[in-house]
């Protein structure tokens, strides 16, 4: 009994050795940073609204160029507590103003913060780690002529088991993917342009795609729409077999540039202010994210009802 004992204790050590280091978080390969140059600041107000930055990091209820403010304090619910958006303004104290280029392209793409330790997945750098480093430089250069904040953001809460980072790094293993969701046979360049907006900066399906029980993506229903964290109601499902299945894609792209859908009612909830991101990209950034959902497999919806 004693020897079967010890086996136990020593097989137990090993695997919390193990679990130890494939949790441990990770970062980007220097070679990674090589050759981006100065960050083009227009091309990174661009990316700043494509990655919806101040839905989630300028305070509640901020308008015009308070959303410029990134104060945070936005409270996310979700089933595993209450997350909290943090300050990300250049401040050096309470925002971001004292991390590096490479402190902040490890959050975006590999969910690590500059302590060396795990982000949570409230912050969706499970998209964002498909956006191009060069992208991301010109976005970390933008966000650096923002005015600062020093504002302090509430702490998460959080109970056991879920306060324990670490764990992240297991789930992680388990969803953190920066290949493409779609394969398309043959995109083109607009095709191209959708997937990359949708799946990465503009992370469409963190929202609109159902969740597994430890709050993973289904990538099998894709887009098919999802339960509302913050309340009642439902995300729709965007797939051509969804909500936008009568809509061209003109319509699509005008209700992303006007909040107007074709039946003449306007935008609600969440969705407004990511309609108000993505009215201030380029009209053919609008029409690719058209195209690309138009072009993805229809689903059935995704939530628990899962009727039309």
């Amino acid at each position: 009994m004693r020897r079967l004992f010890g086996i136990l204790v020593v097989l137990a050590v090993i695997v919390a050795v193990v679990l130890w280091f494939l949790s441990a978080p990770g970062t980007l390969d220097e070679a990674e940073f090589a050759g981006l140059g100065e960050p083009d600041l227009a091309r990174g107000e661009e990316m700043f609204w494509a990655g919806g930055c101040a839905s989630c990091h300028a305070a509640p209820g901020a308008k015009g160029d308070d959303k410029l403010l990134l104060t945070g304090g936005l409270a996310i619910k979700s089933d595993f507590g209450t997350f909290y958006a943090p300050n990300i303004s250049p401040d050096t104290s309470a925002g971001i103003g004292d991390w590096t280029f490479a402190q902040f392209a490890n959050a975006m793409k590999k969910g690590t913060s500059p302590q060396g330790t795990h982000l949570y997945p409230s912050f969706p750098y499970t998209s964002y780690t498909r956006i191009a480093m060069a992208d991301l430089n010109d976005m970390w250069g933008y966000l650096l002529t923002l005015p600062a904040s020093d504002n302090v953001a509430l702490q998460h809460e959080l109970g056991f088991p879920f306060n324990i980072r670490r764990a992240v790094g297991l789930w992680n293993l388990l969803y953190l993917r920066d290949v493409p969701v779609m394969n398309f046979s043959s995109p083109d360049d607009q095709l191209s342009r959708g997937q990359y907006l949708v799946e990465g900066p503009g992370h469409c399906g963190e929202c609109h795609t159902p969740r597994s029980l430890i709050g993973g993506l289904e990538l099998g229903e894709w887009l098919a729409g999802a339960t509302n964290p913050d309340g009642e109601g439902i995300i729709p499902n965007i797939t051509p077999d969804g909500s936008i299945k009568d809509w061209s894609a003109g319509d699509i792209a005008y209700y992303l540039e006007s909040g107007f859908t074709p039946d003449f009612d306007t935008v609600g909830g969440s969705m407004v202010s990511v309609q108000e991101n993505m009215a201030k990209l380029p009209a053919s950034d609008r029409e690719a994210i058209a195209a690309y959902l138009k072009a993805i497999p229809g689903r059935p919806n995704g939530y628990p009802a899962r009727s039309d």
